[in-house]
């Protein structure tokens, strides 16, 4: 086999793999829940049976090695020789565990088992002759956590099978053909709008019309290829079956997850997003929301607390909820906790809606002890960081008793953006539509004269009700001075409103993010570029950022985290405010 046959099958090997190991880790899960599930047991079986020869094929003998040992497990139970009770299950899934490190060590070099495999197999061996034999076999205990942990005793760092190969992505056929047919279809109008141009007989009309059908294909097209990049969210989904089942063993409790709209489909870049997010919310529920089992019982509840993830469309968004069925925020020790670190004043009464949002401050956490669960006060700040980095909201309910959920409500894809298109210092810059609430035009004596104290920025009144305004162009640091009148672009984002102050409005586009270029990196206010139809460059804002460090918040709502700042040129009145009507 040529270096570069085997480079091309190891990435089918690896992405394979990842998918089958994902599988295997469902139906196990499903097995512990209902040992008759049917099928289950047969594509465990199956899963492991073809890892184990896929891996001969590469000589990879110790991942070989453990699933056989795996296998003598499987094959007596699929006999009718036990059943899988959570004992097993906790040494089926180190099992998996250890399969997934030892095909990342065999790619990285290092085919050998280790003593943690030896005793792993080992242990197997022993399960394997209890359930042939129908009577506890001697020697020692299988330890429960088999492959958590290296040769140093340090905790083993999850193993991703994407973290050695290329990002792939599996497409319908179906798709590919029509992809197939437009792109020919967009090449033929291409070559009749060339032939009328070079035809001076044509009449502009006809050309025109040539080029409407032109643009309505072109359209077609890039949104067939905007689907190929959307999944079903179910395969990611899955997988936290197994975050639930460890948190909750971990903590004494019990817990499964149910799924819900698992079909519907999305950007992949978003779910990779989401990864890190939606753990944080499952481990929060599990670890804040649900109760240890004699706690639930006392309350009239099922011992197996229940936390739903649902998807779902809703007004061109993705909307998605974990909720739990627990306890509840407790909202008393939130107030405790918040006022010891001076977020809520001591006279303060804040609403329900404040007290639920500061779960997303930095640094809040009502955990007394630090554990590898929780008490840092890093989860869900992080949370509320990376959704507004996918130009999302997040938002948080609870009822005592009852359980908390939280929505998460994200663009369909990251590779277009419905901008609004605005121009200041003789530049372009596109705001995304979702953040856009309104336009009206400058009121006189709104106070944004240069210089001075104000520099660019008043107060203004909108339906009664104070909107602080600032200029773009003091914001983005451009110089010069506007000529002609000005608009204000009213925006809203997590319960901030601002109004962006411009030199005129060029109405809405749908562009095509470009990555930011590097002499833009690492500036504050600037989340991508697009390249417009006349050919230039223009700079996508990050609303988000802006509102944050140039607005206050609107009253207060269970998506609006509490801030304690001051912004001066907002809190002074202004001097002759006006009435601005939309």
């Amino acid at each position: 086999m040529s270096p570069i046959d085997r480079d091309a099958l190891l990435k089918t090997f690896l992405a394979e793999t990842e998918e089958s190991l994902a599988r295997m880790e469902g139906h196990l899960l499903v097995l512990e829940e209902d040992p008759e599930a049917p099928g289950a047991l047969a594509e465990v079986f199956r899963v492991v049976h073809t890892l184990k020869g896929n891996a001969g094929i590469f000589g990879f003998t110790a991942v070989s090695s453990l699933g056989h040992a795996l296998e003598d497990v499987l094959d007596p139970l699929r006999s009718g020789h036990g059943t899988v009770d959570a004992e097993l299950t906790d040494l089926l899934l180190g099992s998996l565990d250890g399969l997934r490190r030892l095909v990342a060590e065999a790619v990285a070099g290092r085919d050998r088992l280790g003593a943690e495999d030896e005793r792993l197999i080992a242990t197997l061996a022993e399960a394997t002759e209890t359930l042939r034999s129908g009577t506890p076999a001697a020697g020692p205990s299988a330890p429960k956590d088999h492959s958590g942990r290296s040769e140093d005793g340090k905790p083993a760092a999850p193993f991703r099978t994407t973290d050695l190969r290329e990002r792939t992505l599996r497409v319908e056929v179906a798709r590919l053909d029509r992809l197939i047919d437009v792109a020919g279809e967009v090449g033929i109008s291409r070559g009749r709008v060339v032939q009328l141009l070079e035809d001076p007989a044509v009449s502009k009309q006809v050309v025109l019309q040539a080029l409407r059908e032109a643009d309505y294909l072109h359209l077609e097209l890039q949104e067939l290829v905007m689907q190929l990049r959307t999944v079903p969210v179910r395969p990611s989904l899955m997988h936290y079956r197994r975050t639930v089942h460890d948190t909750a063993a971990a903590l004494g409790k019990r817990a499964q997850l149910a799924l819900e709209g698992e079909d519907v489909e999305l950007d992949l870049s978003v779910i990779e997003h989401l990864r890190d997010p939606l753990t944080h919310m499952i481990r929060n529920a599990v670890g804040h929301g649900i109760e240890p089992p004699a706690e639930r019982l006392a309350a009239g509840k099922d011992p197996v607390g229940r936390i739903t993830v649902r998807t779902f469309s809703e007004s061109g968004s993705i909307v998605l909820q974990v909720a739990d069925d627990g306890r509840g925020l407790d909202r008393e020790r939130i107030l405790h906790r918040a006022r010891a670190l001076g977020m809520v004043g001591e006279a303060e009464t804040p609403s329900v809606g404040h007290l639920d949002s500061l779960v997303f401050e930095p640094g809040f956490s009502t955990v007394d002890a630090v554990t590898d669960l929780s008490g840092r006060g890093v989860g869900m700040d992080v949370v509320r960081r990376n959704i507004e980095a996918l130009r999302g909201s997040v938002r948080v309910a609870s009822k005592p008793g009852q359980g908390t959920t939280f929505t998460l409500r994200m663009p369909l894809t990251l590779a277009v953006i419905d901008g609004f298109l605005v121009e200041v210092a003789g530049e372009i810059y596109i705001l995304p539509l979702e953040a856009v609430v309104e336009t009206i035009a400058v009121p006189e004596g709104l106070g944004l004269d240069h210089g001075g104290e104000r520099d660019g920025s008043g107060v203004a009144s909108l339906r009664g009700h104070s909107l602080g305004c600032v200029r773009l162009r003091r914001i983005l640091g451009l110089g010069g001075s506007p000529e002609g009148r000005e608009s204000v672009v009213v925006a809203r984002h997590a319960g901030r409103e601002l109004g962006l102050v411009v030199d005129a409005l060029h109405g809405e586009q749908q562009t095509i993010i470009k990555p930011v270029p590097k002499l833009f990196r690492g500036l504050p206010g600037i989340a991508g570029s697009a390249i417009l139809g006349s050919g230039q460059v223009a700079l996508i804002l990050d609303v988000a950022e802006l509102l944050e460090e140039h607005s206050t918040p609107l009253e207060p709502s269970p998506s609006t985290p509490l801030r304690r700042r001051s912004h001066q040129h907002l809190d002074r009145p202004p001097q002759h405010p006006k009435e601005v009507s939309p």
